[in-house]
């Protein structure tokens, strides 16, 4: 049995959300027991009851980009898809003060640098180009933008909802725009939702600082490789990917506010606590804990120390990904296939439109 083989687990297809509920505190919520494994059975509404006054609760405020492109080979008419990632320094020093596009993509045929993209909106009017410049790591291209303009402009003209492959065959919808986003989204860059975040409602935010628990946020911008399977047979063989994260000084601060009142630490998602674990990582500062801003390329396996977080609300994941390995780090790998066991008899909805669990 390879590695990887124990971090597998058969997810029925029908189990896989396909919409969202309209209420989005409705989504059920497994309690399991960090230590002990024991498992209740609970709704995100109830979230406020389950936690205690003092406890903070950390959420990832990135903000999904409509980062999906449609267009068409301009010298082929083939048609032609991408995932716009980010941009980039221009490799070109004449060139220095725009920015090229990272992209991954898709098409029949091998395009070679210099080739040129049409790219369409929703009506399927061209409305920019792009020119492939350099292949680069991970299947991904180097790609420049016809368009002097910010990447945010041209992504509002002619980018779609990124939705992944598992809902509807990423095809999304009009009212995906406003439900694959969370109520606290703020900074710009993400190419897939904080899925945890989903489930809260200005309400629910509200009631949680009623029961007296604080919030803060990081921000990490979440790329296509978090949901990628692991295809090497060993953890230290799988190349991690990299993401831009920060965990600013007012985050550090109420961390070490809520660990001198007694107070639990909980990362509302996996992207949360990537950013968190890596801030104390890389921690010179007084508490274990200092304020980060840069790459992360953080792989929590087993053998990883938690020195940030407490608790964790997170999605169900897809089986043999970096994902999975985390979640059954934190909480153990048989309690948390248990959990998973009677997610699936319970009929719990999985991944980024399903339903959830609290780790704490």
């Amino acid at each position: 049995m390879n590695e990887i083989d124990v971090f597998d687990y058969p997810l029925p297809e029908s189990l896989i959300a396909q919409e969202p509920l309209a209420d989005r505190s409705a989504a059920r919520m497994l309690l399991l027991g960090r230590e002990t494994g024991t498992i209740a059975h609970h709704h995100v509404r109830d979230l406020p009851g389950l936690l205690e006054p003092g406890d903070l609760v950390v959420v990832n405020d990135t903000k999904v980009v409509p980062a999906r492109l449609v267009g068409r080979r301009e010298a082929t008419g083939g048609a032609w898809e991408g995932l716009f990632l980010a941009t980039e320094p221009h490799t070109s020093a004449d060139d220095a003060d725009r920015r090229l596009w990272r992209i991954v993509a898709r098409t029949r045929g091998r395009p070679l640098p210099g080739e040129r993209i049409v790219l369409v909106d929703a009506e399927g009017r061209d409305a920019a180009r792009l020119e492939l410049v350099a292949r680069g790591d991970g299947g991904t291209w180097l790609a420049a933008p016809d368009a002097d303009e910010p990447a945010t402009a041209v992504l509002a003209r002619v980018g779609r909802v990124p939705l992944p492959g598992y809902i509807r065959g990423g095809e999304a919808t009009a009212d995906d725009t406003a439900r694959y986003q969370t109520v606290f989204s703020r900074t710009p860059g993400s190419a897939a939702a904080p899925t945890a975040g989903l489930h809260f409602t200005d309400e629910l935010l509200a009631a949680i600082a009623a029961r007296g628990v604080a919030r803060a946020s990081v921000t990490l911008h979440v790329g296509l490789d978090t949901f990628r399977p692991i295809t090497a047979d060993r953890l230290d063989e799988h190349p991690m990917h990299t993401e831009w994260c920060e965990c600013p000084r007012e985050t550090v601060e109420a961390i070490l506010e809520a660990r001198s009142r007694g107070g639990r630490v909980i990362a509302v998602g996996t992207t949360t606590m990537r950013t968190l674990e890596t801030a104390a990582a890389r921690s010179v500062g007084p508490g274990g804990l200092s304020p980060f801003c840069g790459p992360t390329d953080l792989f929590i396996r087993p053998g990883f120390s938690f020195r940030a977080v407490d608790g964790l609300l997170t999605n169900f994941h897809l089986p043999r990904t970096t994902l999975m390995v985390l979640v059954s780090t934190f909480a153990s790998r048989e309690r948390i296939l248990a959990a998973y066991e009677e997610a699936i008899r319970e009929r719990y909805r999985f991944l980024s439109y399903g339903d959830c669990m609290l780790i704490v």
